[in-house]
């Protein structure tokens, strides 16, 4: 039986296997300092929590606004596209958050997931109110 939301489930699938890489990481960090609760003041640790985190932040709604447009018909190569850019988008930030500021792998990374869903937002409004 195919999906109904095939590109949706694609992308929720790679991100959920990205987002358990980075489960990963943190337990990693967690067991080679020591710590079992918070960063312990730990630098490493700290960047290793808040590439986790800021990738379960945002992540979800833009599989939500994904499945939504893809639910509304829309052209299955460009959300395609979508999703490939935001798993790249996001893996960029991951590479940047240990990296000191400015850097532009956190800048492409950060912007990129916030034109992405800028995008899909003004498009399901465009697909509502005048379509």
């Amino acid at each position: 039986m195919p999906s109904p939301l095939p590109v949706t489930l694609v992308s929720a699938c790679v991100m959920t296997l990205f987002y358990l890489a980075l489960c990963a990481r943190v337990s990693r960090g967690r067991m080679r300092y020591h710590v079992s609760l918070g960063d312990g003041g730990n630098q490493d640790l700290l960047a290793r929590m808040r590439a986790h985190a800021n990738f379960i932040e945002y992540v979800p709604l833009s599989l939500i606004l994904m499945g939504v447009l893809e639910t509304a018909s829309t052209n299955p190569i460009v959300l395609a596209a979508g999703g490939g850019l935001l798993f790249l988008f996001r893996v960029l930030h991951v590479v940047g958050i240990p990296r000191p500021a400015p850097n532009i792998f956190r800048f492409i990374g950060a912007s990129g997931t916030y034109l992405l869903l800028l995008a899909a937002s003004i498009w399901g409004l465009v697909l509502v109110f005048v379509a």
